[in-house]
């Protein structure tokens, strides 16, 4: 059973399942964060939707390269959650199936290629209350309190 975070299901409303691939990027005691300004400005774990056909370690490389303009390097799978949310970038309410991999950033290559991400390196407990979405929020506090490793 894959947890989920946020709101409750609507049974009213026809979701789309949409899996994705998210990073918990780890430099010493600090975090890479990408700050998406739209639709709503906040900061997230870089990472987004698997393209049909992509590997899941592909489209996390591709992913955080958009967001952040980082290399990473040895991506682990460390756990997964879901979400239901309204998508306004789509106009599409989507089951969001979110993997979470530990990986390591090891060369800023550019600044992030997808408009309206900005990349942020922040202590991991400025990270815990700056980042809303709470699914996300769970990976950085396991990652502060060490639960991961």
């Amino acid at each position: 059973m894959i947890r989920r975070f946020g709101e409750s299901v609507k049974n009213d409303i026809s979701y789309t399942r949409r899996p994705g691939v998210y990073a918990l990027l780890p430099i010493r005691q600090n975090l890479l964060l990408t700050h998406q300004n739209a639709p709503e400005p906040e900061f997230q774990l870089p990472g987004g939707g698997i393209d049909p056909g992509e590997n899941p370690i592909t489209a996390l490389h591709r992913e955080v390269m958009e967001e952040t303009g980082w290399v990473i390097d040895r991506p682990k799978r460390i756990g997964a959650f879901r979400r239901f949310v309204f998508m306004p970038e789509y106009d599409l309410w989507a089951e969001k199936l979110c993997t979470v991999y530990l990986a390591f950033p090891v060369l800023r290559r550019s600044s992030p290629t997808e408009e309206g991400h900005s990349d942020f390196i922040l202590p991991a407990k400025l990270a815990l209350e700056l980042v809303e979405n709470p699914g996300d929020r769970q990976f950085i506090l396991n990652f502060i309190t060490g639960n991961i490793f």
